[in-house]
């Protein structure tokens, strides 16, 4: 699952990855915004921005989805991998990317389309 998410959050625009906190816990990030992280050592889940209301409505569906492990639990979700489809796992990457990426300033954005 780890190529998969990597090869997957690296073909979004402007993505770029890290180990910014220690040397099993990777980044990837969009304009230096997190979107997403796990731990390379125990590759099971990953930590994906969300919003709020949708964060609530997925953990009460999913029991794979839980409030984000070390993170903010308002704006964040664990992912669990077990039993989800990858089509599930791409649908929340791509919420994920998206979230940050509208938070961006109206220059920022601009600056990564022109940069495809």
């Amino acid at each position: 699952m780890f190529e998969f998410i990597r090869h997957y959050c690296l073909s979004k625009n402007h993505v770029e990855e890290g180990f910014p906190f220690d040397s099993k816990t990777i980044v990837w990030k969009v304009a230096g915004k997190m979107f997403c992280l796990g731990n390379v050592e125990n590759f099971d889940s990953i930590n994906l921005k969300c919003n709020p209301q949708k964060a609530l409505e997925l953990r009460e569906q999913y029991t794979q989805v839980e409030p984000g492990y070390h993170m903010n639990k308002k704006h964040w979700n664990t992912v669990y991998f077990e039993f989800l489809t990858k089509a599930f796992i791409k649908e929340q990457l791509d919420h994920s990317y998206q979230l940050v990426f509208n938070s961006l300033s109206k220059k920022v954005k601009q600056e990564i389309s022109y940069e495809k």
